[in-house]
């Protein structure tokens, strides 16, 4: 494994003094990487739909679309642990990067469905090993400090959620085309890589290839599948948000338009919580709090035949939403030391899979049962929610304790 020169001068990357946050040149990278991946995440969602327009394909095969790429990013997930063995964190990221790109060039640049869903395949691999590289970056570069550098980076996530389909549906009218969407991130990773591809990265310990691989705690997978839930959480608001909106008699239209309320919610919602994860602690009382949060304004939107009254509640579930995955990341993370990157793609492994079922799961009852009363598996996932938080930090508290006693022993 080529050596990562944790040593490297300030010059081109700096360790931060104990207790300090310092955005160098490696978390500001990380940064722009993680809002170039997102922008093209949620761009991905509308084009599918504009791709189905061309194509003429059927509602089921739209949906075989998110399966492809969950599929790729549970493959990312599988694999991450081994790349990052092999890899340097540099050149994981750009490798990473460049497969994204091919991958949203063969999406953007051929036409039949087969070659299309092969690109989505290598968008979600490529893609989620993009977002994994970044962060562990982010993990390694701020260590007990992680919770605020991956809140901080997902304000850019945010922003892409709400201008990355105002930027596809605006050029879907013009000579360019929506497929022109998907360059800008490319042309950002490629200044990105300019700047900053003589980088080199400080890494923490992890367990060293060849030995005997040790099961993570139980914690880190409760807070995984934390994670996974609240990823599930937004992606059923996201898929099926706009048909509750209709049902208020809100147009197709105007009900898609409104999801924007939902994202806007998101980006102020990690805008706050990058504020408040700046005083170490604040991470699990924000957690339960945005659970909290989440729990109220959903019943809101999901008991109410007002559509203003609905729309303000899907922007304030957006607020409530918005920190979830990074703080429950961030937990992983920290429940799993010197474990750092198994933790990492494990949980991306249990999101991928998760992402994949939850919307088909929700569409399923849907059908059975009607749509109002399959939203109830929101209230399910945000109870679920709060008893892996809670379990969580007990498993936690047991696992130091256990820790402290081994180290006390020896």
């Amino acid at each position: 494994m080529k050596p990562e020169h944790p040593s490297a001068p300030p010059a081109t990357s700096s360790v931060a003094p104990p207790g300090a946050f310092v955005r160098d040149g490696t978390t500001i990278l990380s940064y722009a990487a993680l809002g170039c991946y997102t922008f093209w995440l949620y761009a991905f969602g509308p084009a599918v739909t504009l791709l189905r327009e061309e194509l003429g394909f059927s509602y089921t095969l739209l949906g075989l679309y998110s399966v492809f790429w969950s599929l790729g990013a549970a493959l990312a997930g599988a694999t991450f642990t081994w790349a990052a063995r092999l890899l340097t964190r540099g050149a994981l990221l750009w490798t990473s990067a460049a497969g994204a790109t091919l991958g949203a060039a063969i999406f953007t640049l051929t036409r039949g469905v087969p070659a299309t869903l092969v690109g989505t395949v290598l968008f979600g691999l490529a893609g989620t090993m993009l977002l994994a590289v970044i962060q562990a970056v982010l993990s390694d570069q701020h260590g007990p400090r992680r919770d605020q550098a991956l809140t901080e980076a997902n304000i850019g996530a945010g922003a892409s959620a709400v201008f990355a389909p105002l930027v596809l549906g605006a050029l879907a009218i013009t000579a360019l085309g929506w497929r022109a969407t998907f360059a800008f991130p490319v042309l950002v990773l490629a200044l990105l890589f300019l700047r900053y591809r003589k980088l080199n990265y400080r890494r923490r310990p992890q367990r060293m290839p060849g030995t005997r691989s040790r099961r993570l705690p139980a914690a880190c997978w409760m807070f995984a599948v934390l994670m996974a839930f609240s990823s599930a959480i937004e992606f059923c608001l996201v898929y099926f948000g706009p048909q509750v909106l209709m049902a208020t008699g809100m147009s197709a239209a105007a009900a898609s338009a409104a999801l924007g309320a939902n994202f806007l919610g998101i980006l102020i919602g990690r805008m706050a919580g990058a504020v408040m994860t700046r005083r170490v602690g604040n991470t699990v009382p924000l957690l339960y709090g945005s659970l909290l949060v989440t729990a109220a304004s959903f019943v809101l939107f999901w008991m109410t035949d007002e559509p203003l009254v609905a729309i303000v509640g899907l922007f304030v579930c957006g607020i409530g939403v918005a920190n979830l995955y990074p703080l429950a990341l961030a937990l992983a993370l920290d429940a799993a030391p010197g474990q750092e990157d198994q933790a990492n793609a494990r949980s991306q492994l249990v999101v991928g899979l998760v992402a994949a079922a939850s919307p088909f799961v929700l569409g399923g009852l849907a059908d059975q049962f009607g749509l109002f009363v399959a939203f109830a598996i929101e209230p399910v996932l945000i109870v679920a929610g709060v008893l892996l938080l809670w379990g969580g930090l007990r498993a936690r508290r047991r696992e130091a304790q256990a820790r402290e006693e081994q180290s006390g022993v020896a």
